[in-house]
């Protein structure tokens, strides 16, 4: 039974977590401990605030808790898991001595599994109602660790880009880059499929520019036809303004439009007045920040990049994707669209014999 409905990530919440984490660990252990970036919705944060916790028998993440919907079995998918923060980065089990130091009790921890573990099967209630007892395959249930395994890496030197609402960049890597100019760079460690580390950084993606929409969409109280909208974009010649698409202001819900022109207008620059010029500068800031942080990874990791696949979402986005080949100087490929889904059908036909047993097998089919 779930003791309350879930909190969203972006809750307010979790800014007293992670004031209360820092002061117990600071972040320059916890990195050495998980190897995560600093993000402020980062799980051990918001366990650290729920008063919920100590009335709980377990604490499931949403593909987890899925899963228990559909089998009863309790377990924690470790890709997914890694993201939480308490996760060792030595051994990819649960840090329990970090999680009591925070006041978290380790007993809520549930049992790891891989991705390609059956989890259990359909409950009789639902193998009824589907008309067959089909097994429950847990996958990469972090959507970027499922996105990266349908990555075509069509070089051992690429990098990827899962662009949706957030752009997640970086490389895929055989072991971590834990050192000082990764931290302070902000890089992350997610767990990938068979072990790999997805090396990446959270960059603000299409979420400035699906919140400036429905801004000028609540204004005009009409919808936009957003192809229209990007074809006027991209034939504007003149300069645009940047602005840092990370910058904290532009997290929130709500008037993205007036937050940017704020940044715009702290730089120096004047902010657009016509929408197709403010969608340009919305894309070419995108697409900066992307591009600096794949120049990033490639120096913190030592590996010189030679393309990037652009998957997700974002792909269709034929303006962000030459934008982001113009800034990086690099050949961008885009797709496949659903790569998240795809990764999700690897992996379980993997499990079930009906696919090759090695990641760039599952990657060339």
């Amino acid at each position: 039974v779930l003791l309350a409905e879930p909190f969203h990530y972006r809750d307010s919440r979790t800014a007293q977590g992670v004031a209360e984490v820092h002061a117990i660990v600071p972040f320059s252990e916890l990195y050495a401990r998980n190897g995560l970036q600093f993000l402020p919705f980062n799980t051990l944060y918001q366990y650290r605030v729920d008063e919920r916790m100590t009335a709980a028998d377990t604490v499931l993440l949403l593909p987890d808790l899925v899963a228990f919907l559909l089998t009863g079995a309790s377990v924690a998918e470790r890709t997914n898991a890694s993201t939480t923060g308490l996760l060792s980065i030595d051994d990819g089990d649960w840090d329990t001595d970090l999680a009591t130091r925070i006041g978290i009790p380790p007993r809520l921890l549930p049992p790891l599994v891989d991705p390609g573990a059956v989890i259990g099967s359909l409950q009789p209630e639902l193998a009824e109602l589907v008309g067959k007892a089909l097994p429950v395959i847990a996958v990469g249930s972090h959507d970027t660790a499922s996105a990266v395994v349908a990555v075509p890496m069509t070089s051992p030197s690429a990098a990827y880009i899962s662009c949706g609402t957030w752009g997640l960049v970086g490389l895929e890597l055989a072991e971590p880059v834990l050192t000082d100019a990764a931290r302070e760079a902000n890089f992350t460690h997610e767990l990938g499929v068979d072990g790999r580390y997805r090396f990446l950084h959270n960059v603000t993606g299409l979420w400035l520019l699906s919140e400036s929409v429905r801004a000028w969409e609540a204004q005009d109280g009409a919808r936009i036809d957003l192809t229209e909208l990007l074809a006027e974009a991209a034939a504007v010649s003149d300069d645009v303004p940047l602005f840092d698409a990370n910058d904290p202001s532009l997290s929130a819900p709500g008037d993205m439009p007036s937050r940017i022109a704020t940044l715009v207008e702290a730089s120096g620059a004047s902010a657009p007045t016509e929408r197709a010029v403010f969608t340009r500068s919305i894309v070419e800031s995108i697409a900066a920040a992307f591009a600096e942080t794949v120049r990033a990874a490639s120096d913190l990791s030592g590996r010189e990049v030679d393309v990037i696949h652009l998957v997700g979402g974002g792909s269709l986005n034929a303006l962000l994707c030459q934008a982001i080949a113009d800034r990086s100087a690099l050949p961008v490929l885009a797709g496949p669209v659903e790569a998240t889904a795809l990764g999700n059908v690897l992996v379980q036909a993997r499990a079930l014999g009906a696919a090759v047993t090695d990641l760039e097998g599952l990657r060339e089919l």
